[in-house]
Protein backbone atom coordinates (compact mmCIF):
# COMPACT_ATOMS: atom_id res chain seq x y z
CA UNK A 1 0.00 0.00 0.00
CA UNK A 2 1.80 3.65 -0.93
CA UNK A 3 1.38 6.05 1.58
CA UNK A 4 1.52 9.37 0.20
CA UNK A 5 1.65 12.94 2.20
CA UNK A 6 -0.01 15.85 1.78
CA UNK A 7 1.46 19.12 3.18
CA UNK A 8 -0.63 22.07 2.54
CA UNK A 9 -2.56 24.33 5.05
CA UNK A 10 -5.60 24.96 3.07
CA UNK A 11 -8.31 22.28 4.09
CA UNK A 12 -10.07 22.90 1.22
CA UNK A 13 -6.88 22.54 -1.19
CA UNK A 14 -6.04 19.15 0.69
CA UNK A 15 -9.47 17.32 -0.12
CA UNK A 16 -8.49 18.12 -3.93
CA UNK A 17 -5.31 17.03 -3.72
CA UNK A 18 -6.50 13.73 -1.51
CA UNK A 19 -8.87 12.67 -4.20
CA UNK A 20 -6.33 13.03 -7.14
CA UNK A 21 -4.30 10.83 -4.87
CA UNK A 22 -6.74 8.16 -4.28
CA UNK A 23 -7.73 8.12 -8.02
CA UNK A 24 -4.02 7.29 -8.79
CA UNK A 25 -3.77 5.24 -5.85
CA UNK A 26 -6.86 3.49 -4.91
CA UNK A 27 -5.39 2.12 -1.60
CA UNK A 28 -3.51 4.81 -0.56
CA UNK A 29 -2.48 5.81 3.22
CA UNK A 30 -2.92 9.18 2.76
CA UNK A 31 -0.96 11.33 5.87
CA UNK A 32 -2.15 15.19 5.70
CA UNK A 33 -0.41 17.82 6.95
CA UNK A 34 -0.67 21.79 7.82
CA UNK A 35 3.17 22.26 8.61
CA UNK A 36 6.63 21.64 7.10
CA UNK A 37 7.22 20.16 10.90
CA UNK A 38 4.55 17.92 10.48
CA UNK A 39 5.26 16.70 7.12
CA UNK A 40 9.02 15.89 8.48
CA UNK A 41 7.47 13.77 11.55
CA UNK A 42 5.25 12.18 9.21
CA UNK A 43 8.16 11.12 6.93
CA UNK A 44 10.36 9.91 10.13
CA UNK A 45 7.20 7.87 11.48
CA UNK A 46 7.64 5.38 8.38
CA UNK A 47 8.18 4.80 4.58
CA UNK A 48 6.56 7.10 2.34
CA UNK A 49 6.23 6.71 -1.52
CA UNK A 50 5.38 10.40 -1.96
CA UNK A 51 5.37 14.17 -0.36
CA UNK A 52 2.90 16.73 -2.19
CA UNK A 53 4.88 20.17 -0.60
CA UNK A 54 3.16 23.40 -0.78
CA UNK A 55 5.42 26.10 -0.53
CA UNK A 56 3.65 28.57 1.53
CA UNK A 57 2.41 26.92 4.86
CA UNK A 58 2.68 28.55 8.54
CA UNK A 59 6.00 27.63 9.07
CA UNK A 60 7.56 27.87 5.29
CA UNK A 61 7.48 30.68 2.70
CA UNK A 62 9.93 29.41 0.31
CA UNK A 63 12.18 27.08 -0.72
CA UNK A 64 14.25 26.18 2.03
CA UNK A 65 11.65 23.46 3.05
CA UNK A 66 12.30 21.76 -0.16
CA UNK A 67 16.00 22.19 0.47
CA UNK A 68 15.60 20.94 4.07
CA UNK A 69 13.37 17.54 3.29
CA UNK A 70 15.66 17.03 -0.04
CA UNK A 71 18.55 16.66 2.68
CA UNK A 72 16.75 15.01 5.32
CA UNK A 73 14.75 12.24 3.04
CA UNK A 74 16.90 11.59 -0.12
CA UNK A 75 15.28 8.89 -1.39
CA UNK A 76 11.62 10.45 -0.65
CA UNK A 77 10.19 12.00 -4.08
CA UNK A 78 8.98 15.55 -3.63
CA UNK A 79 6.83 17.20 -5.45
CA UNK A 80 5.80 20.81 -4.87
CA UNK A 81 1.83 22.37 -5.88
CA UNK A 82 2.08 25.49 -5.64
CA UNK A 83 0.17 28.75 -6.98
CA UNK A 84 3.75 30.57 -7.00
CA UNK A 85 3.66 29.51 -10.54
CA UNK A 86 6.47 31.64 -12.19
CA UNK A 87 8.95 30.21 -14.41
CA UNK A 88 11.90 31.51 -11.73
CA UNK A 89 10.23 28.64 -8.91
CA UNK A 90 9.58 26.14 -11.09
CA UNK A 91 13.27 26.34 -12.14
CA UNK A 92 14.02 26.75 -8.82
CA UNK A 93 12.31 23.60 -8.00
CA UNK A 94 13.32 21.30 -10.68
CA UNK A 95 17.11 22.27 -9.52
CA UNK A 96 16.91 21.37 -6.03
CA UNK A 97 15.77 17.83 -6.94
CA UNK A 98 12.17 18.41 -6.72
CA UNK A 99 10.14 15.32 -8.68
CA UNK A 100 7.75 17.46 -9.98
CA UNK A 101 6.04 21.01 -9.95
CA UNK A 102 2.03 21.13 -9.91
CA UNK A 103 0.41 24.02 -10.31
CA UNK A 104 -2.83 24.79 -8.41
CA UNK A 105 -4.23 26.27 -11.25
CA UNK A 106 -4.80 22.92 -12.68
CA UNK A 107 -7.76 20.98 -13.15
CA UNK A 108 -8.17 17.49 -11.64
CA UNK A 109 -7.76 15.60 -15.15
CA UNK A 110 -4.27 17.76 -15.41
CA UNK A 111 -3.10 17.12 -11.50
CA UNK A 112 -3.84 13.37 -12.14
CA UNK A 113 -2.03 12.90 -15.21
CA UNK A 114 0.63 14.16 -13.51
CA UNK A 115 0.47 11.81 -10.32
CA UNK A 116 0.66 9.28 -12.77
CA UNK A 117 3.82 9.90 -14.48
CA UNK A 118 5.45 10.28 -11.09
CA UNK A 119 3.98 7.32 -9.62
CA UNK A 120 5.19 5.83 -12.86
CA UNK A 121 9.00 6.81 -11.95
CA UNK A 122 9.05 9.77 -14.24
CA UNK A 123 8.90 13.93 -13.11
CA UNK A 124 6.45 16.44 -14.29
CA UNK A 125 7.10 19.85 -14.91
CA UNK A 126 5.72 22.13 -17.43
CA UNK A 127 6.91 21.69 -20.83
CA UNK A 128 6.49 25.40 -21.22
CA UNK A 129 9.21 26.13 -18.78
CA UNK A 130 13.05 25.45 -19.70
CA UNK A 131 15.58 25.63 -17.11
CA UNK A 132 18.53 28.38 -17.55
CA UNK A 133 22.24 27.44 -16.68
CA UNK A 134 22.92 30.14 -14.64
CA UNK A 135 19.53 28.81 -12.10
CA UNK A 136 20.94 25.65 -12.25
CA UNK A 137 24.26 26.97 -11.09
CA UNK A 138 23.69 28.86 -8.07
CA UNK A 139 20.63 26.14 -6.74
CA UNK A 140 23.62 24.00 -6.97
CA UNK A 141 25.51 26.11 -4.66
CA UNK A 142 22.51 26.89 -2.43
CA UNK A 143 21.48 23.01 -2.47
CA UNK A 144 25.38 22.21 -1.50
CA UNK A 145 24.59 24.08 2.03
CA UNK A 146 24.16 21.86 4.90
CA UNK A 147 21.30 22.63 7.73
CA UNK A 148 23.22 24.34 10.09
CA UNK A 149 24.84 26.38 7.36
CA UNK A 150 21.88 26.72 6.24
CA UNK A 151 20.04 27.95 9.13
CA UNK A 152 23.34 30.56 9.99
CA UNK A 153 22.56 31.99 6.15
CA UNK A 154 19.04 32.63 7.42
CA UNK A 155 20.36 34.20 10.88
CA UNK A 156 22.77 36.67 8.63
CA UNK A 157 20.02 37.77 6.36
CA UNK A 158 17.96 38.38 9.31
CA UNK A 159 20.86 41.26 10.26
CA UNK A 160 21.99 39.56 13.40
CA UNK A 161 26.04 39.26 14.48
CA UNK A 162 28.04 36.31 14.91
CA UNK A 163 27.93 36.50 18.37
CA UNK A 164 24.41 36.73 18.75
CA UNK A 165 24.02 33.63 15.86
CA UNK A 166 25.86 31.40 18.00
CA UNK A 167 23.47 32.07 21.48
CA UNK A 168 20.89 31.67 19.11
CA UNK A 169 21.99 28.31 17.62
CA UNK A 170 23.94 27.55 21.20
CA UNK A 171 27.60 27.18 19.33
CA UNK A 172 30.64 28.86 19.77
CA UNK A 173 31.25 32.31 18.15
CA UNK A 174 34.52 30.01 16.58
CA UNK A 175 31.75 27.48 14.96
CA UNK A 176 29.79 30.64 13.15
CA UNK A 177 32.74 32.24 11.51
CA UNK A 178 33.95 28.66 10.66
CA UNK A 179 30.41 27.44 9.07
CA UNK A 180 30.22 31.72 7.15
CA UNK A 181 33.65 30.74 5.88
CA UNK A 182 32.69 27.61 4.43
CA UNK A 183 29.12 29.57 3.11
CA UNK A 184 30.95 31.95 1.47
CA UNK A 185 33.39 29.37 -0.55
CA UNK A 186 30.47 27.26 -1.26
CA UNK A 187 28.54 30.69 -2.89
CA UNK A 188 31.53 31.87 -4.12
CA UNK A 189 31.36 35.36 -2.46
CA UNK A 190 33.34 37.25 -0.17
CA UNK A 191 30.65 39.28 1.88
CA UNK A 192 27.68 38.41 4.32
CA UNK A 193 25.83 41.15 1.97
CA UNK A 194 26.81 39.15 -1.59
CA UNK A 195 25.87 36.03 0.84
CA UNK A 196 22.34 37.57 1.56
CA UNK A 197 21.46 38.26 -1.85
CA UNK A 198 21.84 35.19 -2.84
CA UNK A 199 19.92 33.35 -0.41
CA UNK A 200 16.89 36.06 -1.45
CA UNK A 201 16.36 33.38 -4.30
CA UNK A 202 15.19 30.97 -1.99
CA UNK A 203 12.33 33.75 -1.49
CA UNK A 204 8.87 32.97 -3.28
CA UNK A 205 6.32 35.79 -2.77
CA UNK A 206 2.66 34.83 -2.23
CA UNK A 207 0.79 35.06 -5.25
CA UNK A 208 -1.15 37.88 -5.45
CA UNK A 209 -5.22 37.38 -4.87
CA UNK A 210 -7.42 38.24 -8.23
CA UNK A 211 -10.48 40.18 -7.26
CA UNK A 212 -13.59 38.98 -9.16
Amino acid sequence: MARIIIADDHPLFRGALCQAVQKVWPQADIVEAETVAEATIAATAGPADLLLLDLHMKDSDGLTALLDLRHEFPALPVVVVSASEEGRVVRACQSLGASGFIPKSVNLDVMREALTQIRDGDIWFDTNVTESEDDTALFDKLASLTPAQRRILNLISQGMLNKQIAYQMEISEATVKAHITAIFRKLDVISRTQAVLVAKQLDVDMPEVKSV
